[in-house]
């Protein structure tokens, strides 16, 4: 059964975390990072994730975390009615079972409870969020070519969406 929390202390989560990370890194997952990803550098990064305008929830399937997400609370006093979705992965084993789906309808119920209107995300040009994204309503706004190193050295297409909510 597939369950979805909120994060509140990421100490108690933080080794599963980063070995999750390191698996979508390692699989091709534009998020950032580059593969192979050190066990240590993705610790690092979830020491520094949980802050009063980052919301992070978990996708836990039979006990076992298999997806995450973040909800960035824009601070700034012209967006506070915006919110970017960031850093969705699922790890391999469990893609294809609407981990990612619930996480970003989680998300999305989150950032209206928040007093959000608009979500924003990018994501690269080509991968296979942009149909999740499509699919859940995020209207492609534009592309940014030459945005983000892959691990071949080329540079990556990204795809900028928004979601009036």
């Amino acid at each position: 059964m597939l369950k979805i929390e909120e994060v509140k202390d990421i100490e108690i989560y933080i080794g599963t975390l980063s070995e999750l990370l390191v698996q979508v890194v390692d699989d091709g997952a534009s998020i950032g990072f580059l593969p192979p990803m050190k066990l240590s550098a993705a610790r690092q990064y979830w020491q520094t994730v949980l802050n009063p305008d980052v919301l992070l929830f978990i996708a836990k399937l039979n006990n076992e975390i298999v997806g995450t997400i973040q909800v960035h609370l824009c601070t700034k006093q012209n967006g506070l009615h915006r919110a970017e979705i960031a850093k969705l992965m699922t790890g391999p084993n469990a893609r294809r079972k609407g981990v990612a789906r619930a996480l970003m309808k989680v998300a999305e119920e989150r950032a209206v409870s928040e007093g959000r209107t608009l979500l924003v995300l990018d994501t690269r040009e080509g991968d296979p969020s942009n149909h999740l994204y499509e699919s859940i309503g995020f209207i492609p706004a534009g592309k940014i070519p030459n945005f983000a190193l892959s691990q071949t050295g080329e540079l990556d297409t990204t795809v900028i969406y928004y979601k009036n909510i």
